[in-house]
């Protein structure tokens, strides 16, 4: 059984069409993933955010900052950072905007899901 689209749907569909909104929806969807995962790997580490401040060598208001949905001043140094005190990489991926689609263009993810080789 499908869903029946509410007015909000129809309205976003409609304001999707717009190249400029479009734009701006894709960006904002962006920081709010960076923030879910930043702040998701941060609990699942158990630190609070001054704990993970401290480790990172930064401010608790600059982890604030970087687990808001609203900020979009991340250096990718800062991920780094971050995600190194949390045991996750950072993977940046750059699309041409003809193939583009509303992935994730920085993911945080856990090392451990990582099997490296080694040649014997």
């Amino acid at each position: 059984m499908m869903k029946k689209k509410t007015n909000f749907d129809l309205y976003l569909v409609e304001q999707l069409k717009s190249p400029d909104f479009a734009e701006k929806f894709r960006k904002a969807g962006e920081a709010w993933d960076i923030a879910i995962q930043l702040a998701s790997l941060r609990k699942k580490s158990g630190l609070s955010q001054k704990e993970l401040a401290k480790r990172v060598g930064t401010s608790q208001q600059q982890i604030s900052r970087l687990e808001s949905p609203s900020y979009e001043g991340h250096s990718l140094s800062m991920l780094r950072r971050v995600a190194e005190v949390l045991g996750a990489t950072i993977r940046v991926e750059i699309q041409h905007k003809k193939h583009q689609t509303f992935s994730l263009p920085m993911v945080a993810e856990p090392q451990s899901i990582y099997r490296v080789k080694r040649k014997n």
